[in-house]
């Protein structure tokens, strides 16, 4: 066992279960291989980052991560109504899921809303904005990040 403690710097091996208020389960690493990341490099939103900092291999975790530190309140502004010629050949269908590229050509998913007529109003805000989510974390590793 590493005596090594999560921090910047630090490469994390870990499971994770993120759930809803309900108990839902969103995403599990539990029944595959566990995550591997270098804390601090953005690929956790820091309202998960900032519980696990300080955790050692071996320790568990659940924290509840509030909107505003996981994936943002949800923003009416961020419900776009486009064409149904903006679709091109593929037909519009209300739940599912469109990457659409912005104006700097970021990939955006987007949820297909309503459908009314030549109008499709899509969703761009992340799926869980505006949730309160339970982070379950199990620590396998830590060890200083090695580059080569």
């Amino acid at each position: 066992m590493s005596e090594y403690l999560i921090d910047d710097g630090m490469e994390v091996t870990l499971h994770f279960t993120l759930k809803l208020e309900d108990g839902t389960v969103v995403d599990s690493t539990k029944e595959k291989a566990p995550a591997i990341f270098q804390y601090g490099d953005g690929n956790l939103p820091p309202g998960f980052e900032h519980p696990i900092k300080g955790m050692a291999a071996g320790e568990t975790g659940a924290f509840e991560v509030s909107p505003e530190h996981a994936f943002g309140q949800h923003n009416p502004q961020n419900i776009q109504t486009l064409k149904r010629a903006d679709f091109g050949d593929e037909a519009p269908e209300i739940g599912m899921v469109m990457s659409f590229a912005d104006k700097a050509g970021t990939e955006l998913p987007g949820v297909v809303k309503t459908i009314e007529g030549d109008r499709v109003e899509v969703d761009f805000n992340h799926p869980l904005a505006g949730r309160t989510l339970t982070f379950e974390v199990e620590v396998l590793d830590v060890k200083p990040v090695t580059t080569h």
